[in-house]
């Protein structure tokens, strides 16, 4: 088993092992993951935050050692950056850019953390979400993607979907979610009514096959935030959102969950 950290800004991972091929999530900076399956320019893998699988470019590929690894996996995502986008210097002397939930594993006293040959100081806003956060903290973090706009498989502020949208604004707070919006509707508790909601429960809608496409997270006053076209607060009601710009219901409800208490 090999096994791999992202020492880059963003790694886009895909469907198949083509450039061309549909990219389905991002892997980020501090993100570690499994190897799973080789090819000649592309290695498959399992990222160890939610086990989403795709394929990366090879080139893409920093590869570390099991007990790096391991040591990672303890303490990998409490750590996260603040910051929509800051820097690490690495090395001493190179200076790379990374984005807000990016990760600082094993990061010391003197904000410096060391894999394998690389050795990175971050000089910036982070938070330690070992200790899970209030929601009242997802609203506040959930505006700092406002108006960023839709990316299929993007997870950051300059390119995110729907499911990657409310996946983030949880990590930033201390909870895991699933990568998709189908996944994500699995877990919490139902509620059967959107009065009974609270600001920082999940919504979620489906298409006219019943499938759940689409997710978004509640916010005071019967409104909703969520990535379509961008990252944009719209009305919510028991039929779902409703487009003020158009005068039209834009996602049809599905089902709302309480994933915190």
């Amino acid at each position: 088993m090999k096994y791999g950290f992202c020492n880059l800004s963003i790694v886009p991972c895909r469907l198949e092992p083509n450039d061309r091929a549909e990219m389905t999530t991002q892997v980020l900076f501090g993100d570690s993951y499994k190897v799973i399956e080789e090819r000649a320019k592309w290695v498959r893998i399992r990222n160890s935050f939610d086990k989403y699988e795709g394929w990366i470019d090879r080139k893409q590929f920093f590869e570390i050692s099991e007990n790096v690894y391991k040591d990672i996996e303890k303490t990998g995502h409490q750590n996260l950056v603040l910051d929509l986008a800051a820097v690490v210097k690495v090395n001493e002397s190179q200076l790379q850019s990374i984005l807000i939930g990016s990760s600082l594993p094993n990061i010391n006293e003197e904000n410096k953390f060391e894999i394998e040959s690389l050795t990175f100081h971050f000089d910036g806003s982070f938070i330690n979400v070992s200790e899970k956060q209030s929601k009242s903290k997802l609203i506040e973090n959930s505006f700092m993607y406002l108006n960023a706009p839709y990316l299929w498989g993007g997870k950051t502020p300059f390119g995110i979907d729907c499911s990657g949208f409310t996946q983030m604004v949880y990590k930033l707070n201390g909870y895991k979610l699933p990568r998709d919006a189908y996944q994500q509707a699995e877990i919490g508790t139902t509620l059967s009514f959107v009065e009974e909601a609270e600001a920082g429960d999940l919504a979620f809608f489906d298409n006219e096959e019943g499938s759940i496409t689409h997710v978004g997270m509640l916010l005071d006053d019967g409104k909703i935030i969520h990535a379509s076209g961008k990252v944009r607060i719209d009305p919510i009601d028991h039929h779902g959102i409703y487009n003020i710009e158009n005068k039209t219901y834009s996602h049809k409800l599905r089902l709302i969950k309480k994933v915190i208490k």
